[in-house]
C-alpha cells in the first residue's frame, strides 16, 4: 500500500472533497426534503452501493473507456441527466396529485424508501463523472513500487473513498431530516417540499447535461 504520508494526504483530500457541497449532497438532501429522513437514508445507501460499480470499474481499468471513447461518455451522461430530470418531474407530479387523494402513511413510507434506494443506485451508476473522478483522483495515491498490485490499491482506496462519501451523505441527511420532519407535519408543506425536491433533481439533471466534461 502507499506510504503513511501518502495515505494521510489521501484521507485529508478525500474528507475535504466528501464534505464539500456538491451534486451528491444536494441529491441526498433533495430526497430527504421530498420524502423524509428514511427515504434520504435509503438514497444515501443507494448512492453508496452504486459507487462500488465505479470502484470496481476503476480497479479493472474499465473507467478509462470514457476517455478512449468520448461518445460513450456523452451517451451515458445524457441518459443519466435525462433520468434525473424524469425523477424530478415525477416527484413534482406526485406532489400535485397527492393533494387530491388520501394515502396510507405507513405504506407510502415503505414504498418511497425502496423507490429512493433503487433510483439512487441507478442515478449513481449512470453518472460518468463519478467514474472519471475515480480514475483522476486515485492514481495520485497509488504506489507502483508497493507490495500490493495496482488493481488492489485501486480497489482499497476506492472503497475508502466510497465509505467517506457515504458518511458525508448521511450527515447531510441527518441534519436535513431534523428540519424536514418538523415541517412535514403539515400535509400542505409536505407537498411543497416534495415539489421543491423534484425541482432540485431537475436542476441537477440540467447541470449534468450542460456542464462541460
Amino acid at each position: 500500500m502507499p506510504s503513511s504520508e501518502l495515505m494521510f494526504a489521501f484521507l485529508v483530500a478525500t474528507v475535504l472533497f466528501a464534505f464539500m457541497p456538491g451534486p451528491a449532497l444536494l441529491y441526498a438532501a433533495a430526497q430527504t426534503v421530498a420524502r423524509g429522513r428514511k427515504a434520504g437514508l435509503m438514497a444515501a445507501f443507494g448512492l453508496h452501493i452504486g459507487g462500488y460499480l465505479h470502484v470496481g470499474a476503476a480497479a479493472a481499468g474499465l473507467s478509462a473507456l470514457f476517455h478512449a471513447v468520448p461518445s460513450l461518455y456523452l451517451v451515458v451522461k445524457a441518459v443519466g441527466a435525462g433520468y434525473l430530470v424524469w425523477l424530478g418531474v415525477r416527484m413534482i407530479w406526485r406532489a400535485v396529485a397527492s393533494g387530491k387523494e388520501v394515502v396510507n402513511p405507513m405504506a407510502t413510507s415503505q414504498k418511497t424508501g425502496r423507490r429512493a434506494f433503487v433510483e439512487s443506485v441507478t442515478v449513481e451508476v449512470l453518472n460518468p463523472k463519478t467514474a472519471l473522478f475515480f480514475i483522476a483522483f486515485l492514481p495520485q495515491f497509488v504506489d507502483a513500487s508497493a507490495a500490493f498490485p495496482i488493481w488492489l490499491q485501486f480497489l482499497v482506496l476506492g472503497t475508502i473513498v466510497n465509505v467517506i462519501l457515504a458518511s458525508a451523505d448521511l450527515v447531510c441527511v441527518y441534519f436535513a431530516g431534523t428540519i424536514v420532519n418538523k415541517l412535514r407535519q403539515s400535509n400542505r408543506i409536505a407537498r411543497v417540499m416534495e415539489g421543491a425536491g423534484g425541482g432540485i433533481l431537475i436542476g441537477l439533471g440540467a447541470n449534468l447535461a450542460f456542464q462541460r466534461s
